[in-house]
């Protein structure tokens, strides 16, 4: 039976349209899944949107739509994206759904019935854009610290959640678990505030109705957080402990923003841990997106829009961009001009050139049939362990989410394929008829080791690897059994490969 893995981006609220951030982290899931599939995995990898709260109830009333009106246009524009970047998610939330609503009802009750959730009242300063309850200490001017727009202050009837509770059980946890929090300044973070002292956290609204309601008091609508959080376990089908939701939960890895850490990491785990649940794995934070230098905003029309980006640059590109520019967990910028250097530099001269390249040669000196290897010399021989070394390599910085180092590694062995041609000079090997076995080494192991590099790649870029591991005269769908050396059969028909990345002209300024 295939171990299984789970892997989940946060649902995406409805009141925005996609953007560069969102596509981030789904890219990011998406590489995570594709190679664990690709390693043997059994993955599940959940995505979808998040689709109640006072936010969509206002935004659709500005709009003149029902907040379902307004949910079920918004989440196809997330739905349709995903298809354009060839995201391979296995499920769609949303929390619209009656297997959401079910499963939430059902977890608050567990919760209440254990006493951990108690009715009482709430007055303390409220931000409609954050749906967040703030003490005045935390306010600045009377402003949101998250998004420093107004608050004001409320009165409510509302149901807590004991989350103090359970601050000594999360602490113990975040402890023990060292990768339960990453990365690691992340994790210090939130070590300081619990350290601080949890408050009780109110988990229910009577000042909208756009939500779940409460189990057995409906004038009360259950908190966006409690809500939203919990549709990584009802999309496996909790309250049902059985089939996905006993073959998946608990979570692998969390991928999330930094700006949604606190949620995942001190809510989420203490709502599960009164409900005598098991806590995720791993929750990754991965950094913030700005645009030349400057946060995107739509005052400033900077926001990028990943459609476009596809539309202009081809889905690998953009795909191979963004994990591969900034180290994951760090903050990025985005440039077009960053963008078209990549694509030039790394997919067109390196990438592309050693395919071309290679399967021409093969078509000049042995009329596009691959010959079997002769014996192996030095050079060789260090050209092959540093394809097979990269293998590891990439598995270990995957385990730690560091695409963009997995990048590099494999343009390591790129950047030595073109080395090795110059180096072994096959143009002047083919003048001399005693050295056709010596040829016919260098051309097996130049094709081979790009087999390898294009398996690998089937995680990042998957029409290139397919089209790749095509012109490579290896049509198998990319397996981890393909990762072995020597895959390439002798005798095998290999074309000349067109450009796989046109170079694209860059304007002077």
């Amino acid at each position: 039976m295939k171990p299984a893995f789970y892997v989940t981006t946060p649902i995406y609220y409805v009141n925005d349209v996609p953007h560069i951030g969102h596509a981030y982290t789904t890219l990011a899931a998406d590489v995570l899944a594709r190679y664990k599939r690709l390693k043997g995995f059994d993955v599940f990898f959940l995505t979808g949107t998040d689709e109640h709260g006072q936010k969509v109830e206002k935004a659709a009333t500005a709009a003149g739509e029902t907040p379902l009106e307004l949910a079920d246009r918004v989440m196809k524009r997330f739905q349709s994206l995903w298809e354009k970047l060839e995201i391979s998610n296995t499920d769609f939330i949303r929390t619209t759904q009656e297997r959401h609503k079910k499963g939430v009802s059902v977890l608050f009750e567990r919760v209440m019935e254990k006493g951990d959730i108690y009715l009482g009242e709430y007055e303390d300063w409220y931000c409609t854009p954050c749906e967040t309850f703030w003490t005045e200490t935390q306010l600045i001017d009377y402003k949101c610290p998250d998004c420093n727009r107004p608050t004001e202050k409320l009165k409510e009837e509302s149901y807590f959640f004991r989350m103090s509770k359970y601050q000594d059980q999360l602490l113990a946890h975040i402890e023990a678990n060292p990768d339960f929090i990453q990365p690691k300044s992340r994790r210090n973070e939130i070590i300081s505030f619990v350290k601080e002292g949890l408050r009780d956290l109110s988990v229910s609204r009577t000042t909208f109705q756009w939500g779940i309601p409460v189990p057995g008091n409906d004038k009360h609508v259950v908190y966006v957080w409690f809500d939203a959080l919990t549709n990584y376990i009802t999309a496996l089908g909790y309250p049902e402990e059985g089939g996905d939701y006993g073959k998946y939960w608990p979570c692998d890895v969390h991928l999330i923003g930094k700006d949604i850490l606190r949620f995942h990491t001190v809510y989420w785990p203490t709502f599960l841990m009164a409900a005598g649940l098991p806590i995720p794995k791993k929750v990754f934070a991965h950094g913030w997106w700005t645009v030349e230098g400057q946060k995107m905003s739509k005052s400033l029309q900077n926001v990028v829009e990943p459609n476009m980006l596809v539309d202009k640059y081809g889905v690998d590109a953009v795909r191979y961009f963004l994990l591969r520019e900034v180290p994951f967990g760090l903050d990025g910028d985005f440039s077009h001009q960053a963008l078209i250097h990549r694509i030039n530099s790394d997919l067109a001269n390196d990438l592309g050139n050693l395919l071309n390249r290679s399967t021409a040669m093969l078509g000049k000196y042995f009329g596009g049939v691959l010959q079997a290897p002769g014996e192996e010399t030095e050079l060789d021989k260090a050209y092959r362990e540093k394809t097979v070394a990269m293998i590891d390599q990439v598995d270990g910085f995957i385990e730690e989410l560091a695409f963009s180092r997995a990048l590099q590694a494999i343009w390591e062995v790129i950047s030595a394929g073109n080395k090795y041609i110059d180096e072994t000079a096959p143009w002047t090997l083919a003048k001399d008829p005693e050295q056709r076995e010596r040829l016919s080494t260098v051309m097996y192991y130049m094709l081979e080791s790009q087999r390898v590099v294009y398996t690998l790649l089937s995680a990042f870029m998957p029409k290139t690897a397919q089209k790749g591991l095509c012109c490579l005269g290896w049509p198998e769908e990319a397996s981890a059994e393909g990762l072995a050396w020597g895959g390439l059969k002798p005798g095998t028909t290999i074309a000349k490969a067109e450009a796989l990345f046109p170079r694209i002209e860059e304007k002077a300024e």
